[in-house]
């Protein structure tokens, strides 16, 4: 079986978001036998085959019920245990209720994550179904793109900054008719561990609408619960590489938060930056364990970009040694 898509492309103007996230940050974790993997992959492909005939033959009032627990059933088939805890809820006791939703059947949600790579769709899809601005040419892509196409994506095309005004509406039009769509703010993916800025250019469309939005804290664990880089798409991967590396994976953790409600105000702005703090919370954007304002592109040091996204600020010179120090504890050095 062949299953491939083309890496992400370089940016075609100077707004196209960007990471310097690469194979460095691709850290591995327990390795699955060939046996597993195998029959792993024959799950998946039995699902994908299944889908579309249990979707026809399921009255219409329970297919949310049966999207969900064909998500749930693809990401335990990918080797993905599912964790969604509920931060909006004010007893203790509910606070990792397993049927905990987005927002009510009708009732129109923008949900927004961190974007780390495609097992994000059906991370939060496992949460509750809803429809996804991504990359245009996912539809295209083997394995996943039926989904896409049945999930009703939202086609963007980083590249053409002229369409931006059309996908915004698309979504606009979608959540004033009560759907709930998911959205990646920062355009692009990153490895896990380092993030980048919001962009409010999509936000747009709950201003508009007056759709309450709900902020999504996505993170990916291994068996100790150490935040791991294994489902990042980024750089020059293809889904080819990930698809591997991900189904070779074992004891791989989805934790998907759902932190309280923000309302959608009039600045789309500043929407976005009460989105980010809500998803990112005091977490700081890195690459390894150096617990610094600055994040590792190969063997560059660079600035976190979201630091100065919205306005140029002065930048100290980072100390050598503890950085040196720093790269040698989390084996970055070369």
């Amino acid at each position: 079986m062949v299953f491939d898509a083309p890496p992400a492309q370089a940016a075609a103007h100077a707004w196209m978001p960007s990471s310097p996230c690469g194979p460095g940050c691709l850290e591995s974790i327990d390795q699955a036998g060939a046996g597993r993997v195998a029959a792993r992959l024959a799950g998946v492909a039995g699902l994908l085959l299944s889908f579309p005939v249990a979707h026809l033959v399921t009255p219409r009032g329970k297919r949310e019920l049966l999207h969900r627990g064909y998500a749930r059933l693809l990401l335990r088939c990918l080797g993905i245990r599912l964790r969604i805890i509920d931060n909006r809820v004010v007893d203790a006791i509910d606070a990792a209720r397993p049927w905990a939703r987005f927002g009510a059947p009708g009732r129109g949600a923008l949900v927004v994550a961190g974007h780390i790579g495609w097992t994000d769709i059906v991370a939060l899809a496992s949460v509750q179904p809803l429809g996804f601005v991504a990359r245009a040419d996912m539809v295209d892509w083997p394995l996943l793109g039926g989904l896409a196409k049945r999930m009703r994506v939202v086609p963007i095309e980083r590249e053409r900054l002229r369409a931006l005004p059309g996908v915004v509406a698309a979504v606009g039009a979608r959540l004033a008719a009560g759907e709930r769509i998911g959205v990646f703010p920062e355009g692009t993916t990153w490895c896990g561990r380092a993030y980048g800025t919001m962009r409010p250019a999509l936000f747009q469309a709950a201003v508009d609408t007056g759709t309450p939005v709900q902020p999504v804290r996505l993170r990916y664990l291994d068996r100790h619960g150490a935040q791991c880089t294994v489902p990042g798409f980024v750089g020059a991967d293809t889904f080819a590489s990930s698809a591997r590396r991900v189904l070779r994976t074992r004891g791989m953790v989805a934790e998907v938060v759902l932190e309280a409600l923000e309302q959608p105000g009039t600045d789309r702005r500043e929407l976005a930056r009460r989105c980010a703090a809500a998803v990112r919370g005091r977490e700081l954007s890195r690459h390894g364990a150096l617990d610094v304002t600055w994040i590792e592109a190969a063997n560059t040091r660079v600035q976190d970009p979201s630091v100065a996204a919205e306005a140029p600020e002065v930048v100290r010179r980072p100390r050598l040694r503890p950085l040196l120090r720093g790269r040698r504890a989390s084996g970055l050095t070369r």
